[in-house]
Order: structure tokens, then C-alpha cells, then sequence
């Protein structure tokens, strides 16, 4: 991987770990992470299941405590903040896509895309004129008043995308983001992301099994068993032993 000059660093983690439990029931999730993220590039994470690629971008995105080691995102060790501090970080930083969806079901999905940007203290109808306008490049302009059980995954995972890019945040996490697409509206996603990493000048991090998407990435880090064993930025460059 290139040199990332400093003023350019999103993330940066080093000697980062992280272990569930204790004694002889504890599982090293994270064991010594060292991985730097630039702004307005696409990190894709791959790896097989268990190998702690959503435990790592539950750190970064200041969800999760790690151990060991430090995480320092935008210049800020969210370690270090307050719990109040730390959510306002997230609130005007952060954008998030999980893999669950965690979409409200009370709520029709021009409100949940809303939240982001009333959690800031945007007016309900200025929210609503935003979170229309990002639905509406996702493909979901005539579900905007749809609850979520409405709508089909694929639909689902849409609104969760669009509710990520709202408040233009400065880093996207992703965790599966094309899990539930088919194949065209996958690469519909993908470049509607890429796009906004470009666009805006922010991180974008992609948990991904999905090889169909990997010439989206500048950059792939590749996970095993909690560590990252290497960093290419070609899909070609997967291929290539370790």
C-alpha cells in the first residue's frame, strides 16, 4: 500500500486488540490490528466469518472498546471521550450500514433516514426534504412513506444505505452492504457509494464477502483469524499468494 500522507488519514489503528470473555471461555477477536484508512478512497475488508473484520469496524466506529493498542479516527481517540462526547462524534461524523438494517418499524422510511439529521437538530422539514432526495437516488422515490416490513431486504438494505449518506458524514462504515441485492442494484449501491466517498471527500470502510464488488475498492485489506495479513490495491492482487 502506497504512503498515505497525514493530513489525508481517516483512520489509523496500531497494535489495536480486542477479546470477548474471559479465562478459558475468552475468544481473541482482534489480535494486534495495525491498518490506515485514507479519506476519499473505498477500504474494503474481506476475510472469512470469524475473523473479527465487524468487531474491527465496530471499533473504529466508536461502537465497541478495544484492549490494547490505539484508534485514532480523525484525529480523535475515541477511547478517550466521554460516552456523551463519543456519541456526538458518531452523530456528525459517522455514517453506518448494518448488516441487521436496525431500521425502526413504527417509522416509514423517509423517517428513518431522517434521523441522522434530526438527531443534529435539523428542522423535521428540512430532514424530510434531505432524506427524500437521497431516497429518491436509491431507487425508492415511490416507498418513501413505507414501513419497513413494506419492503422487501433488498429494499430494506436501500434505505439503511441512504440513511448512512444523509448527513454527509465524514466516514461510512459498511458492514455487507450488497448482502441483500441482486447483482445490478449491487453495483448500483456500490457506485452511489464510491461516488460519495469521492464526491465528499470522506472514508468509506466495506465488510464484504461479495467478490462482484471488489474493483469498487482502492484498497483491500485482507483479515484472518483477528489479524490483517496484507493490503493490495488491485483485485488481481487477491489472487496472489500471501
Amino acid at each position: 500500500m502506497e504512503k498515505i500522507e497525514n493530513n489525508r488519514i481517516a483512520v489509523s489503528c496500531s497494535g489495536v486488540t480486542k477479546t470477548y470473555g474471559k479465562g478459558e471461555t475468552a475468544v481473541q477477536a482482534l489480535r494486534g490490528i495495525d491498518l490506515v484508512v485514507p479519506r476519499g478512497k473505498l477500504t474494503m475488508l474481506v476475510g472469512p466469518s470469524g475473523c473479527g473484520k465487524t468487531t474491527l469496524i465496530s471499533v473504529i466506529a466508536g461502537i465497541l472498546y478495544h484492549d490494547q493498542g490505539q484508534c485514532i479516527v480523525f484525529d480523535k481517540n475515541l477511547k478517550a471521550l466521554s460516552e456523551d462526547d463519543r456519541t456526538d462524534f458518531r452523530a456528525y461524523n459517522i455514517g453506518f450500514v448494518f448488516q441487521a438494517f436496525n431500521l425502526l418499524p413504527t417509522l416509514d422510511i423517509k423517517e428513518n433516514v431522517a434521523i441522522p439529521l434530526m438527531i443534529r437538530g435539523i428542522r423535521r422539514k428540512a430532514a424530510f426534504e434531505t432524506a427524500s432526495a437521497i431516497l429518491e437516488q436509491v431507487g425508492l422515490k415511490d416507498r418513501m412513506h413505507s414501513l419497513p416490513a413494506q419492503l422487501s431486504g433488498g429494499q430494506q438494505q436501500r434505505v439503511a444505505i441512504a440513511r448512512s449518506l444523509v448527513h454527509n458524514p465524514r466516514l461510512i462504515v459498511c458492514d455487507e452492504p450488497t448482502s441483500s441485492l441482486d447483482h445490478e442494484t449491487g453495483q448500483k449501491i456500490m457506485a452511489l457509494l464510491r461516488q460519495a466517498a469521492l464526491s465528499q471527500d470522506c472514508a468509506l470502510i466495506v465488510v464484504t464477502h461479495d467478490a462482484r464488488i471488489f474493483a469498487f475498492a482502492d484498497y483491500i485489506a485482507q483479515m484472518d483469524d483477528g489479524r490483517i495479513i496484507r493490503v493490495v490495491d488491485s483485485p488481481d492482487k487477491m489472487k496472489e499468494k500471501v
